[in-house]
């Protein structure tokens, strides 16, 4: 484990620290869950920061070491920026409308709120269009040095989680990430909260951007071929698709 946060510093330093920030936001989060009552759709309202802080952290970290790959500094620092203000900008609002217990996502009670909804939606737009363009670049160059499997798998990975992330913006249309009922999180899965009663798009939503981790995981340490990985990521779209049909449909990943 320090080999690589060793690596993974060297290689981005400004989202490795970034995302040893939010790794300390999430354990404020943990440690407020034990002192505050307050609660957002049935559970403790810190649970939702801490669960954005750790995917964003994970988020900083994989294009942290990935980016490396690119050589080109300027275009590296300038997404790397965008990455960070992005989800600082996300954050602060989550934690802002979790300590008054109020929803941050989906609320459109008020002018303001309506606007910050607006304006996240927006900025992760922006970051998902342009993570989408760090794809291109990568899928532009050759990289001799690295096995075919595990380029593959970044290249794939990063597809992935451009679809999923902008798959985002069916919850956004719905204002409601579930579908058949009303949204709830105290009846859901442990930590996820994905609803056993309705469908949650927050299922394909998750499953396809963490994709970004999943397939050069596969491709590094399990594939040893381009064609093996294509197949697996093929499999896995298929997969995250129709648990995106599932939800749509109203039904649960996991019913009660």
């Amino acid at each position: 484990m320090n080999s690589f946060l060793t690596e993974l510093k060297n290689r981005n330093e400004m989202l490795y620290w970034a995302g040893w920030l939010f790794i300390a936001g999430a354990v404020i989060c943990v440690a407020l869950i034990f002192t505050s009552d307050k609660q957002v759709l049935g559970i403790n309202a810190r649970y939702k920061p801490v669960k954005f802080f750790l995917s964003s952290a994970i988020l900083m970290w994989t294009m942290g070491w990935i980016l490396v790959y690119l050589q080109e500094e300027q275009k590296v620092n300038v997404y790397s920026w965008v990455v960070i203000l992005v989800l600082a900008f996300e954050l602060i609002y989550i934690v802002w409308q979790a300590a008054k217990g109020e929803l941050s996502h989906f609320n459109i009670s008020s002018p303001f709120k309506s606007m910050m909804f607006s304006l996240m939606g927006i900025a992760i737009s922006i970051m998902t269009a342009w993570t989408g363009y760090i794809a291109f670049l990568i899928f532009q160059k050759s990289f001799p040095t690295l096995p075919d499997a595990y380029v593959w798998g970044i290249r794939l990975g990063l597809v992935l989680f451009v679809i999923f992330a902008f798959a985002g913006g069916i919850m956004a249309a719905k204002l409601s990430h579930n579908v058949g009922g009303e949204m709830t999180a105290s009846e859901g899965l442990p930590i996820l909260n994905w609803s056993k009663q309705f469908g949650d798009l927050r299922v394909p939503h998750f499953l396809g951007m963490h994709a970004l981790q999943i397939l050069p995981l596969i491709g590094f340490y399990i594939s040893k071929t381009k064609s093996s990985i294509i197949i697996i990521a093929v499999v896995y779209f298929i997969l995250v698709t129709a648990s995106l049909v599932q939800a749509l449909n109203g039904k649960p990943l996991i019913k009660s």
